[in-house]
Order: C-alpha cells, then structure tokens, then sequence
C-alpha cells in the first residue's frame, strides 16, 4: 500500500470512527438491567419497574427492516411473543426509529402495526428521543434482552444464530431467547448470556 493509499484509508476510518454514535455500552448480564420509563402506544406510562417480579423480554423493531421483516412475515417474532406473554413473560416491544427515520411510528401506526402483522406484545414502547436505546447500548433491529425478575440482565444479543434475511434459515436455527427463556422457565441458568446481535443498524443522531 502506497502512502497515499494509506493515508486515505485512515482518513476515512477516522470519518467512520466520528460518525459512530454515542451510545452507552450495552449493560453485563448478571449487573441489574438499566431501569426505563417511556410511553407506550396506547399513551400509557410504562416503567421497568411496574414488572418487577416478573420476566420481561425488550425486543427493539424497525417494521422496515428485512431482518425484522424475516421474523415477522414468518409469524416466528408473534408466536414467540405468544407463547412467552401466556406463561407470564412481559414482551416489550421497543420502537426508537426517530421522525425521519426508517420504521418510525406515531402511536396510530404502532398500533396498526401491531394488528396488521397480528402481533402479541405486552406493549409497544415509542422511544423517538432512544432514551430507552441508549440505556441499553441497542444498535440494530432486532436487539433482543431478557430481563430477570430479580431485575438483573440475563441475555444480550441476537435473536438466533442465522444472521440473514432469509425466512428459510428460520427453520433449524437456535433460537436464543426461546432457549434463555425454558431455561429460566425451568430455573436453570441461561447458558447462552451474550450473542452478536445483527440486523439493521438503530439511526442515533451524530
């Protein structure tokens, strides 16, 4: 490499590095899940702490985005929400595309959403300003947690281990929080804590 080249490619690495957001670092699993307060579709105020006591998955979405898309034009993303929200699992469903922004919702488009694409979240929170996204250091859609009741973090990552776009790869992938969420179902420990979330990137404001 010339050093022309090399200068070149280290300005503009430099220009990728300034333009990355500033985001707060994704919170441990094990530590106690950042607590949240935000309003949900329906105009209600929802905190972290209104579930204590309970399991609550947050699951960041971009109607928009393929990888999204996957999971819910499979029906994959609402059966786990329906089968996790009738055993008592809180399911969050956080939307933190800001005006302007692929997969932003008003509260009326969220909840279209939600009946088109026959969806089963506990609710559907608006995070326009990604107060909520930031605080848990989400970077793409879609960013799965699970949180404890205890309140302690018990998985990061990705929803399974087949990064793609493509609903054939639905079939025989692992599927990470179905897992975490037997596991803790069952009181065992997760044994999968922390994966590689992909997915469409969350646009935070330079």
């Amino acid at each position: 490499m010339n050093r022309r080249v090399f200068a070149t490619t280290i300005a503009a690495a430099a220009i990728s590095l300034i333009a990355m957001p500033a985001v707060h670092a994704e919170p441990k699993v094990g530590a106690p899940a950042p607590a949240f307060t935000a309003t949900d579709s329906n105009g209600k105020t929802v905190s972290l702490g209104d579930f204590k006591g309970k399991t609550v998955v947050l699951e960041w979405t971009n109607d928009g985005c393929p990888y999204v898309r996957k999971h819910y034009n499979a029906g994959n993303m609402q059966a786990l929400q329906k089968k996790w929200t009738e055993q008592g699992v809180v399911w969050l469903s956080v939307i933190s595309s800001p005006p302007g922004e692929q997969g932003f919702a008003d509260a009326a488009r969220a909840n279209s959403l939600t009946t088109d694409r026959k969806a089963a979240p506990t609710a559907v929170l608006l995070d326009p300003k990604q107060e909520v996204a930031k605080a848990y250091g989400a970077m793409v859609t879609p960013h799965m947690y699970i949180i404890k009741p205890d309140g302690t973090l018990a998985y990061a990552g990705a929803i399974d281990d087949k990064p793609t776009a493509r609903a054939a790869d639905i079939q025989g992938a692992t599927n990470y929080v179905d897992n975490a969420l037997t596991e803790l179902k069952a009181g065992k420990p997760v044994s999968t804590t922390n994966t590689r979330a992909y997915g469409c990137v969350v646009k935070y404001p330079s």
